[in-house]
């Protein structure tokens, strides 16, 4: 049993690089369909707003500590154990993991190419990898035909992981729709992790990474985008969390 804490009402899994390992070994081998979501303070916010965000977020199979901040009070918590576990790492990790045990993976999302441009470069980085397909989906709904598309084509591939990157909460809003369709053991949505490990965007230093100041890189790499998103989660996310710190506000958790 993995144990959990909350920020804010939302679940985060106490959880560590080699527990993520562990258990997606688990899930593939006993062919189990869950879903996993990677929470950091950017999906904590819009879930105040967002209450079928943030249940699928408490009902996930498992969330992952998606930065620092979520390590940090998981640690005042008394979880000593957990790490930053987050897209790049994950990928990277899951991807070396599974070479030797023949995990089949897809990959869905990401801008035009991108998707493909990943599929090349992973192959580049672990020879004998199982990348059994990509898709790309339009910037709008897909319709019901497209759906249907979707899952014969994931279907086809026997995958044994999805990942999916459409960022939040698009993507999460994906996994808990296509979990019912789909027979493949792990869907996961990984966000920007299309778009660094493609050569996209640029990855930071494991320093910068672990760090607490990736936000930092990430927002003078992308400042058009981020900063709008960061001036107004950020201190959201620290007036919010002194309230619940204090005890001057309680947030309901997914059982309450």
């Amino acid at each position: 049993m993995i144990d959990k804490y909350h920020i804010l009402g939302i679940k985060i899994d106490a959880i560590n690089h080699d527990i993520l390992l562990k258990t997606f070994r688990h899930w593939i081998n006993k062919r189990e369909k869950k879903y996993v979501v990677l929470t950091g303070v950017h999906g904590i916010i819009e879930m105040q707003n967002d209450f079928k965000l943030k249940q699928i977020n408490n009902n996930s199979d498992l969330t992952t500590p998606d930065g620092m901040p979520t390590v940090w009070i998981g640690k005042l918590k008394g979880y000593k154990h957990i790490e930053k576990v987050y897209a790049p790492d994950i990928m990277l990790n899951v991807f070396k993991d599974g070479v030797d045990k023949g995990y089949r993976h897809f990959f869905y999302g990401g801008k035009d190419g991108v998707a493909e441009n990943l599929k090349n470069e992973i192959e580049k980085l672990f020879p004998g990898i199982k990348i059994v397909g990509t898709y790309c989906p339009p910037f709008r709904d897909i319709t019901l035909e497209e759906e249907k598309d979707i899952v014969m084509q994931i279907e086809k591939s026997k995958a044994d992981i999805v990942w999916v990157g459409l960022g939040c909460p698009k993507q999460e809003n994906w996994v808990a729709h296509f979990r019912p369709l789909l027979t493949v053991p792990v869907l996961i949505g990984v966000g920007a992790g299309f778009d660094f490990l493609s050569g996209e965007k640029p990855l930071a230093s494991n320093f910068l990474k672990n760090s607490g100041f990736e936000w930092f890189f990430r927002l003078l790499s992308d400042p058009k985008r981020l900063w709008p998103r960061y001036s107004r989660i950020v201190p959201k996310f620290i007036y919010l969390y002194l309230l619940e710190l204090l005890r001057i506000r309680k947030y309901p958790k997914e059982d309450d």
